[in-house]
Order: structure tokens, then sequence, then C-alpha cells
């Protein structure tokens, strides 16, 4: 991410600087039944944490998944329920579409026996969100978090080895991370997230939940 859009908007989280070789891994657009589960067995093998941004249409359609991100001891966060690009969408809709989220975890925990906190952490589809809405969400409690290193899985254009190489050479302590946990991404994130995983932890890095 541009370090001139990072200090236009310094109150976002695009990153948590460290000395003790922390990451963070992020994943968008979730929980769907062909990848999720894939990522959180990858996840397990390598004993890492990561943050999943959840569509709330698929926190519906798949609670099962859903319950097993958290059981896990996984971070989950608001990723809207249908995916709205901000700047297409009026900001009464884009914040009504971000507590319809909120509501399905309510729903949630009525319809199962697991609790699921409210999320404090927010990240707009395509990272597109107007100043009006990023404000008023703030002023409800999220924490918008962007990003510093995007692997591009979800560019068709994009090689598997490129998409790797996005990630690796730029990666640091303190990155927070973009894959996506879907159909357009499953292909480079199939062979890009093991191949991270196993590089960097044979570097000694830690990958926690935000």
């Amino acid at each position: 991410m541009p370090k001139l859009v990072q200090r236009l908007f310094p109150e976002r989280i695009w990153a948590l600087p460290n000395k003790d070789n922390k990451i963070y891994l992020t994943f968008d657009d979730g929980p769907i039944p062909e990848v999720t589960p894939w990522v959180l067995d990858t996840l397990k093998e390598y004993n890492a944490k990561a943050t999943f941004f959840c569509i709330g249409d698929n926190v519906k359609k798949h609670p099962e998944i859903f319950q097993r991100i958290i059981s896990e001891g996984h971070q989950v966060g608001n990723h809207t329920f249908n995916h709205l690009n901000g700047w297409k969408t009026s900001t009464q809709s884009y914040i009504e579409n971000v507590s319809l989220f909120e509501t399905e975890l309510q729903a949630q925990n009525s319809r199962h026996s697991y609790l699921v906190p409210r999320t404090s952490l927010f990240r707009p589809p395509y990272g597109k969100i107007t100043s009006k809405q990023a404000s008023l969400l703030q002023q409800q409690g999220y924490k918008i978090v962007m990003w510093s290193v995007l692997s591009y899985d979800y560019d068709a254009s994009v090689s598997e080895d490129q998409c790797f190489q996005n990630v690796a050479q730029n990666l640091k302590p303190g990155s927070i991370v973009v894959f996506h946990d879907s159909l357009k991404a499953q292909k480079n994130l199939r062979y890009v997230l093991p191949k991270v995983l196993e590089y960097y932890k044979k570097m000694d890095y830690n990958f926690k939940k935000l």
C-alpha cells in the first residue's frame, strides 16, 4: 500500500510494527466450504493464528465453518453483510449493511451453543470506504483495518509464483497480509499459503491474530 495513502488516513490500522517477528495473516470474503476449511487445516498444521474478515451472508449460509474459525482460536472481523463497495453505496445503506453483520452474529448466538463476541474489527471490501462512512463506524467503536501487504491472490493474471513474491518481497515484522478464502483466489492461495507459512516459520516468524 502506498505510503502516501497510509499518511492520509493515519487513524486506520495498516500494520503493527514490532521487534518480535510477529506477522498478521488476514483472510477476506469467507467463510465458504470450498476454501475456508482447507485454510483452517493449513493454519493448524503450522500452529498459526489468523484473522478472518467475513461476509455476513456467508456466515449465515455456513455457520458451522464460522463456528470452527472461532473454536480454533482465530479472530473474526466484519466485512459487511453483502461485500459492499463503499464508494458506490450511500452512507446510510453502508452503515446498515455493517450492522446486518452484527445482527447475524447475534442470531448465531441464539441458534447455536457457542458465544460469538461482537467484533470491533472492520475491513472495507475492496479497501473502498468514504471518510464519512469511516468516521461513523469509528464513532461506533470499530477499528478500521487495512493492510501493508496485498497478495493479489484473487487476480487471475497473477501467477502463483508472482503471488508468493508479492508477499515475500514486502513482508516484515508487523505486516498485515491480505489473502482471500474465496473461489476466485483459491488457485493462488493453495499454492502460496503453505509456502509462506513454511518459509517464515523457518525464519522464526510467528503468525498471530489481530
